[in-house]
């Protein structure tokens, strides 16, 4: 009679040990920007894939209504805030966030920390050009190895005919850390579509950060978006792309922020 084959061990499921934040339909990590960029990094080395997102008040709001950014989100592997008026609102509840975590802001820490242990990066997204103006600055302020860059159309409802090509370029390069700007919903969507074919490699999320560290974008100053006021920042320098977002969609955050106090609180007023 012969020996049973031992069965191969499955991968521990990935966890950051922090309590999460439910706020509308999303749940948040609760990290802070150190944190943020310690659990990523321990992410990427376990070479198992996932993704990261961070959670804004426009994500919040989409939420509610698109189903398909939901369920992205509820896959997310690491969830971190993007949005001072969630960090602000989580003081009032039962988890709380201790500081914003811009997805932009977390480019440069990680490309300083793939440097360092000799990780291999790909960039997709930003208009044509962007992201190979990229690659060339990280690569010389941080050695970090830019294996490839690519701006495709994407949208989210192209299936395996538009993602498999995009996939293969990626898998070819075997990166372990993919940085996706297309913006949202269609980055987190598409992100969450791909991930099963993506490998080991771990994809983040970064809305408008290229444009930022190229320059082809304004961002707010710092002490702006120290004081939650970024959107208002961004609104006021690309009003006909924004208003929308920022006066009708978002103005919505109010009123989940009432459902949420509501429920947690039994209904009942002091």
């Amino acid at each position: 009679m012969s020996a049973a084959t031992p069965e191969t061990p499955k991968p521990t499921p990935f966890t950051t040990g922090r309590p999460r934040l439910h706020i509308g339909q999303l749940a948040i990590d609760q990290l802070t920007f150190e944190d943020a960029v310690q659990q990523i990094g321990r992410l990427v080395d376990l070479h198992q894939g996932g993704y990261v997102f961070t959670a804004n008040v426009d994500h919040v709001v989409l939420a509610e209504d698109n189903v398909q950014f939901r369920e992205a989100y509820s896959r997310a592997t690491i969830s971190v805030v993007d949005g001072m008026p969630i960090v602000w609102a989580s003081k009032a509840m039962d988890v709380t966030l201790p500081e914003r975590i811009a997805g932009s802001d977390l480019i440069l820490p990680l490309m300083k920390l793939g440097a360092e242990r000799k990780w291999r990066v790909f960039l997709l997204g930003a208009g044509p050009g962007v992201a190979a103006k990229v690659a060339k600055q990280v690569k010389d302020t941080y050695g970090v190895e830019v294996v490839g860059w690519d701006s495709p159309m994407v949208k989210t409802d192209g299936g395996d005919a538009q993602n498999d090509p995009i996939v293969a370029k990626i898998r070819e390069k075997d990166p372990h850390l993919l940085f996706v700007a297309l913006g949202s919903p269609k980055q987190e969507v598409w992100i969450s579509q791909v991930a099963g074919k993506l490998g080991p490699t771990v994809a983040i999320g970064i809305g408008a950060g290229f444009d930022f560290i190229a320059g082809t974008a304004k961002r707010a100053p710092q002490w702006i978006s120290k004081a939650g006021f970024e959107w208002l920042y961004r609104l006021v320098n690309e009003p006909k792309r924004l208003w929308r977002r920022y006066i009708l969609n978002d103005s919505r955050f109010a009123t989940i922020l009432v459902r949420e106090f509501w429920q947690r609180t039994g209904g009942k007023s002091e």
